[in-house]
């Protein structure tokens, strides 16, 4: 299902990550959105198997979360080799403000004891 969505202003923030180089400009390729949140989705699916160790759950759950936030990243049209910036540029790529995200946990997947939860996940 092809969703056609129009993106606001490029955030000042991401292109500042661009002009010093941590950023590429790089609009997704065809199904790569979608990809990623397949991926996402997946992974977070597999984090909910309590047959796995803690240790591979707590994997599945970290890649889930770096597959949406990398997600909404190529949704704007930035690309990074850093996984960190992934997660960092993750308000601006959404249009949150910075200080309403970390570290409330409903905008992300938590471990609670060996239980995953995973809280909704935006739609693009």
């Amino acid at each position: 299902m092809e969703r056609k969505t129009t993106l606001p202003e490029k955030p000042k923030e991401l292109e500042n990550l661009v002009r010093i180089g941590k950023l590429a400009v790089e609009p997704a390729t065809p199904g790569e959105i979608e990809g990623l949140l397949k991926s996402g989705r997946e992974r977070l699916a597999d984090a909910r198997n309590e047959v796995l160790a803690l240790s591979s759950r707590f994997d599945l759950a970290y890649n889930a979360a770096h597959a949406f936030s990398l997600a909404a990243l190529r949704w704007r049209g930035y690309r990074s080799d850093s996984r960190y910036l992934v997660f960092q540029a993750l308000p601006h790529s959404l249009g949150l403000p910075v200080a309403g995200c970390w570290p409330r946990p409903t905008n992300c997947v938590m471990l609670q004891s060996t239980r995953v939860i995973s809280m909704p996940i935006p739609r693009f």
